[in-house]
């Protein structure tokens, strides 16, 4: 079989044109530049699509399916040899085979072992043909995919505000999935099951002409029935696809929009328009099933039909003496294996006519007009030439289905200058923004950047000399670094070292990608390009953000990030010193300014009052999700630990007391209630599961609640802080017997858990507690007025002290930001997307409406910073308040479309001017 397959490789290679070179350049691909994919139009139909890019393997298929028919008729034919030469009765007793005589019984050994043989011949050509036409499909497949999500990046924007990204979704992923299935079937199945089916016809009319116009007499009525009953099914299946991409739709809207389906209680609504789609698509299914079992039962029918036949005449012709038993037999076994390619024939015609059907609506979907050039999308050009001199815009229009938005707007401007757009909303300030960016195109006029009609520069051009923002902008999952360092991630410039396995494994994954017309860049190259942003190491690359996010008036925030998250020390070993010093001198600070009640120190020895049950019982941080604090109360060692000290009764008791407070002080109370806050470890929900908890024990008391019970029961007390709750079921001797269970958990804790969590100690750095939690070693006093703000000043103090706040602010740039930057506020996720654009230095850097989330005062201090970072460039500002616009150099004034002023903001700002009347709507 490897031989087989060997020689399967050997013929593709020797059909590739300059195969030699090629497999050359393939062995050295792990060192050589990289090259993207050439952007390819998509086919109109499947074939096409198959016969250009797979042209030779298929013939390869074609050639390694013709080789094992031979194999395949021999294979039929020797069971009649077997019957009428070896087995019968008044066979002859000695035959020869290449000059060898044999007796019957050696003679029937031989001819099943060659029968045997050829089983093992013809199961090893099923097996790579298989194989091959499996890896020929996914490896178009992949091109397919891989053309779909290229043409999708082209798209206009217009596109995506018409179709929902969930109808384009599952076309590049569920939709696309059985093409690769068909793709490696569309010659090699009609090629192998035609060509079986023949060799088996042909063996027939060799035995008896007779039986052979049996077997094949339905044939034609089958093959021209079944089509005409498939294409309804095709119509149904078309129809089918359209309506499963409305309930993708339909999904989509509903999560994006589930606050205005509550808030106007339309949920029946949307059910019933949910039940409605459901319902068609359950009338389409069952008639296309309908149909389609039809058409199996019509063939099964035939199926059986022509063995009646077979026996019939088969039956009167071995009667008559006309035709051998053998001969019937062999007849038989053939008709017997004849049903399976024509049952695969015809199941390939209906998978064919479902592939095209797929294939051409997924195509369609994909043509939009207006797509971007893919030659100034996807080239690399030999220079990126910078952008000076002027900017010159002519006769500039822009126009969408509905309206012109942009209306004949021309100036000049030198590209030092700082501009700003102002304008009412839907004056065509923000479309004027985008058509400079050149994210639209217009519809009319002329760009012209520093002698560069703008129609012209390749997007690499663009891209890397013109910064962008806008004012909703998208950031993607994965840290604050990773989205602003996007701006400098434009391709792959250092390659990494590579040991020799895994080198080989880089060449064999560049090869499949050129194989599959994916591009063969390397993400676990080093992207960044430092020189684009002005610096040569990671180093000044993080001093160079930590600039800009002061001009942009975002490192607070990104501060406050930095102390919440983790760092591993053992990849940080310095900075995890300097943490510990931070911690000593903050504690040394407590004492010398007299406020050591603000902070409750951990301490082994003593209980903290400050925290929680569960958090004084671990005395630690937990890592993973064994030793979960919302789960405590189920860990089977936390349990056994609790019971050792006698401490599971007590807990239960204080449990069933907190759950009839709760109760009766909750019951009648709203579920936004401030008490909820206060007491948090209760909710509303909680209530009624609670009620029924004391109602079992009211009936049979602890001892009679369920194992699920006593869990939620004693979740209660474990999330008890004493000094926050102030309930008084804590008291001393509690606290000791808690501060007992401690010591049995961590000395008995066993090993299978030991990296489960992280314990608490004054002289090591806590890996699995977040920055701020290992300075600060305990928590902050509740009940003290000072503590909220006293601390963080004086943890800012001593982190200034110890020259902390720059690694702080580092560390704080790897916080997530979420899907879609869900867990950074609208003002945040702006000051990331400026913060990108000006980390490329860019010569022109165009902000659309980029800062509208952010308060006044802090919008006039990114203005600030801004026009200092952006001095001696240009900067085209779209502002959504007139009155951001008194320190630019020019003020554009649009409305209607137009262009109706420009000028300095002190000319403009008159009485009867759209600028005063815009300041005055503010």
């Amino acid at each position: 079989m490897k031989g087989l397959a060997a020689a399967v490789i050997s013929a593709e290679q020797v059909l590739r044109p300059r195969f030699r070179l090629r497999l050359r350049d393939r062995r050295s691909a792990a060192t050589t530049e990289p090259a993207p994919a050439p952007a390819t139009d998509l086919e109109p139909t499947i074939y096409r699509f198959i016969l250009k890019h797979s042209l030779r393997q298929q013939i390869v298929l074609l050639l390694l399916t013709c080789a094992s028919f031979p194999f395949l008729y021999f294979s039929l034919s020797l069971p009649k040899s077997i019957v009428n030469q070896a087995i019968r009765s008044d066979a002859p007793p000695h035959h020869q085979i290449f000059g060898i005589d044999f007796d019957r019984v050696p003679y029937l050994v031989v001819l099943c072992m060659g029968f045997l043989a050829l089983v093992l011949i013809n199961g090893a050509f099923k097996y790579c043909i298989n194989t091959y036409k499996g890896q020929l499909g996914e490896r178009m497949l992949r091109r397919f995919r891989y053309q779909l999500y290229q043409r999708l990046l082209r798209f206009p924007l217009n596109y995506f505000q018409k179709t929902s990204t969930a109808q384009i979704i599952p076309m590049i992923t569920a939709e696309c999935e059985s093409l690769g299935g068909f793709i490696g079937d569309a010659f090699a199945i009609p090629a192998f099951q035609g060509g079986t089916l023949i060799t088996i016809v042909l063996f027939m009319f060799m035995q008896d002409p007779v039986l052979g116009a049996a077997a094949v007499a339905l044939y034609p009525m089958q093959g021209y029935v079944i089509p005409k009953l498939q294409r309804k099914v095709n119509a149904l299946g078309k129809r089918r696809v359209r309506t499963i991409r409305e309930v993708a739709d339909r999904v989509h809207e509903s999560a994006a929009g589930i606050i205005e389906i509550r808030a106007h209680d339309t949920v029946r609504l949307y059910l019933a328009d949910f039940a409605h789609l459901m319902g068609t698509i359950y009338d389409i299914r069952f008639e296309i099933y309908r149909r389609k079992f039809f058409v199996k039962f019509l063939n099964n029918f035939i199926a059986q039909l022509t063995p009646f036949f077979f026996y019939l005449i088969g039956g009167y012709l071995v009667i008559a003496g006309d035709l051998s038993f053998g001969a019937l037999v062999a007849v038989l076994a053939a008709y017997k294996d004849m049903a399976s390619p024509w049952k695969e024939l015809l199941d390939f015609y209906q998978q064919k006519e479902d592939s095209r059907i797929k294939y051409e609506q997924i195509v369609e979907q994909f043509q939009p007009a207006g797509l971007f050039d893919a030659a100034l999308l996807l080239e690399e050009p030999e220079n990126i030439p910078r952008l000076t001199g002027e900017i010159v815009v002519s006769n500039l229009s822009f126009e969408d289905e509905q309206s012109r938005s942009v209306d004949g707007v021309s100036f000049t401007a030198a590209l030092d200058e700082h501009i700003a757009i102002i304008g009412q909303s839907g004056s065509g300030k923000t479309e004027l923004g985008q058509v400079l960016a050149r994210l639209v195109e217009p519809s009319g006029g002329r760009i012209m950047i520093g002698g560069f009609s703008l129609g012209d520069l390749a997007l690499p051009v663009i891209g890397r000399r013109i910064g962008y923002a806008g004012a909703i902008p998208h950031l993607f999952p994965g840290s604050l670094r990773d989205n602003m360092l996007l701006a400098l991630r434009h391709r792959p410039l250092r390659p990494p070292h590579y040991d020799d396995a895994t080198g080989r494994r880089r060449a064999r994954q560049i090869d499949e990608a050129r194989r599959s017309g994916n591009i063969d860049f390397d993400l676990q190259a080093d992207w960044i390009d430092y020189d684009a942003a002005g610096v040569d190491t990671p180093k000044a690359l993080s001093q160079r953000i930590a600039e800009i996010l002061r001009q942009l008036n975002f490192e607070d925030d990104v501060y406050s990030f930095g102390l919440r998250w983790r760092i591993d020390p053992r990849a940080d070993p310095e900075l995890t010193e300097r943490l510990l010093r931070a911690r000593t001198a903050l504690a040394e600070r407590l004492v010398t300014d007299g406020i050591t009640q603000l902070v409750e120190t951990y301490d082994v020895e003593r209980y903290n009052t400050n925290a929680s049950v569960a958090e004084n019982l671990l005395f630690g941080t937990p890592i993973g999700p064994v030793f979960d604090f919302e789960a405590l109360a189920e860990n089977s060692y936390v349990l056994s630990v609790l019971d050792k000290v006698g401490l599971t009764t007590d807990l239960l008791n204080i449990g069933r007391q907190v759950a009839a407070m709760m109760t009766e002080m909750f019951g009648g109370l709203a579920p936004e209630h401030e008490f909820f806050e206060q007491f948090c470890f209760i909710n509303a929900p909680d209530l009624p599961i609670f009620a029924a908890i004391l109602t079992a024990i009211d009936g049979g008391g602890v001892d009679a609640l369920r194992q699920d019970q006593k869990h939620k029961l004693l979740s209660l007390p474990l999330k008890l802080i004493v000094a926050r709750h102030r309930l008084d079921f804590l008291d001393e001797t509690m606290q000791q017997r808690i501060l007992e269970a401690r010591q049995v958990f961590r000395r008995d804790l066993p090993e299978k858990y030991s990296d489960q969590i992280e314990f608490f100690d004054p002289k090591r750095y806590n890996a699995a507690a977040s920055l701020q939690d290992n300075i600060l070693m305990g928590r902050i006093a509740f009940g003290e007025a000072d503590a909220p703000l006293r601390i963080p000043e004086l943890l800012a103090e001593i982190v200034d002290a110890v020259d902390l706040r720059p690694a702080i602010v580092d560390v704080g740039l790897e916080y997530n930001v979420g899907t879609s930057g869900a867990r950074l506020s609208q003002a945040q996720r702006q000051q990331v997307a400026i913060a990108a654009a000006l980390l490329k230095k860019p010569d022109l850097l165009i902000l659309n409406e980029a800062t509208s989330a952010l308060d006044a005062q802090a919008q006039a201090k990114v203005a600030d910073g801004l026009r200092q970072e952006m001095a001696g460039r240009g900067m085209v500002w779209v502002l959504h308040r007139a009155s951001l616009a008194r320190n630019f150099d020019r003020v554009m004034v649009m409305s209607g479309g137009k262009l109706q002023e420009q000028g300095r903001f002190e000319e403009l700002n008159r009485n009867d001017s759209l600028t005063a009347l815009l300041m005055a709507a503010e």
